[in-house]
């Protein structure tokens, strides 16, 4: 069954379609990639399943929702999360309390928020910690997030996402800006996720791709060229043209 589905989704600004007539579905419990090459509509797409942008045309169903033009704050509230391609985490304040803001967001009320000490949500502080112990942190939770690596700055962002409960998690590029040892960390988080929330992933490393992926979605020039499994993907001639080079990935 679908937890996510578009239909003929298409967003345009001014003369520029970024997203043209795209239909997937992204079935419950699955890790589905998005790939294609730079200015493909990728992160357009994401914005759109997020509330960050409206679509110009078609509706977007989320567990059976119509959630078309829906504001992010409320996105979110349904249990829809995501990380983005840049780094977004607050580097003034510890990694328990970058996780911890995300976790009481979640709540669906902020009253009391300006009185009460936050050792008085002990509910919140457990599951800021257990998002940390997901992405390998949870020793680290005092720490400032400027003090630490680039690669643990990703792992978490991870984590603040995962710390909103959510039912669809999005990766915009996880493993951008990362040494492979640091990667194969990535990857490996994102493998133990998998099976425990719907994925749905852009990635710009094929090996990644392949490697993870229950599906494979192909955008180009903002349209859907070609769906599969991984191995589909690969002999895909269009792919092949389009994304590869003609080269097909072994």
């Amino acid at each position: 069954m679908a937890l996510l589905r578009t239909e003929n989704v298409t967003k345009a600004f001014g003369a520029l379609t970024a997203v043209n007539g795209v239909s997937l579905e992204v079935e419950a419990g699955s890790l589905h990639s998005i790939i294609g090459p730079n200015g493909a509509g990728k992160t357009t797409l994401f914005n759109l399943f997020t509330g960050q942008l409206t679509p110009t045309s078609g509706r977007i169903v989320f567990d059976g929702r119509d959630i078309t033009g829906t504001p992010s704050h409320r996105v979110a509230h349904l249990g829809i999360a995501r990380s983005f391609q840049r780094t977004n985490v607050f580097p003034a304040l510890s990694l328990l309390d970058n996780v911890w803001i995300a976790a009481f967001a979640r709540r669906g009320s902020w009253r009391g928020f300006a009185w009460r000490r936050a050792d008085r949500y002990p509910e919140v502080t457990e599951r800021a910690l257990a998002a940390l112990r997901d992405v390998g942190l949870q020793d680290r939770a005092n720490q400032l997030a400027r003090e630490i690596s680039h690669g643990e700055q990703r792992q978490l962002e991870l984590a603040i996402a995962l710390a909103a409960a959510p039912r669809l998690l999005l990766l915009d590029e996880p493993a951008a800006g990362l040494s492979p040892d640091e990667t194969q960390r990535m990857v490996a988080l994102v493998r133990g996720l998998k099976g425990r929330y719907t994925i749905v992933l852009i990635e710009h490393k094929m090996d990644i791709i392949m490697g993870v992926s229950d599906r494979v979605s192909v955008m180009h020039f903002g349209s859907l060229i070609a769906e599969g499994t991984p191995a589909e993907i690969q002999r895909n001639a269009d792919v092949q043209r389009a994304y590869l080079g003609g080269v097909v990935v072994e």
